[in-house]
């Protein structure tokens, strides 16, 4: 029995759906920068640290501009991070993240330290 199989795809499809998902990326990473402003006028990158205090978790957030700190209350940071847990509701917020308004990137945040300071202490990292 002859049975069709398609035996390539159509470019012109992909082509199609790429863009569409291009626009969408897009438009989130636009609406949630343009959020981002509303709450602290200059925000281009919200830091993430969860903390534990007298044995609460509780999550830490410094908002950056592209010059330094925002000037921000408790409430718009705490309005900026609840966008962000909306945002992306996937992301493990038990670890540091930072989100790039710019890029619409939202990454872990791994502390780093300059090896001259000698603070790493394990055999990999020994010149």
């Amino acid at each position: 029995m002859n049975t069709s199989k398609p035996t390539r795809h159509l470019r012109a499809a992909q082509a199609i759906k790429g863009a569409r998902a291009a626009r969408r990326h897009t438009r989130f990473v636009v609406t949630v920068a343009r959020q981002l402003d509303e709450i602290a006028p200059g925000t281009v990158r919200v830091r993430t640290v969860p903390v534990t205090r007298d044995d609460r978790r509780r999550t830490f957030v410094v908002l950056d501009s592209a010059t330094g700190p925002v000037g921000a209350d408790r409430e718009q940071h705490r309005a900026a991070f609840g966008l962000l847990s909306r945002a992306f509701p996937g992301a493990d917020w038990s670890r540091p993240q930072t989100y790039d308004a710019r890029t619409g990137v939202l990454a872990v945040d791994q502390p780093t330290a300059p090896a001259a300071l000698g603070l790493d202490t394990t055999e990999e990292a020994r010149p």
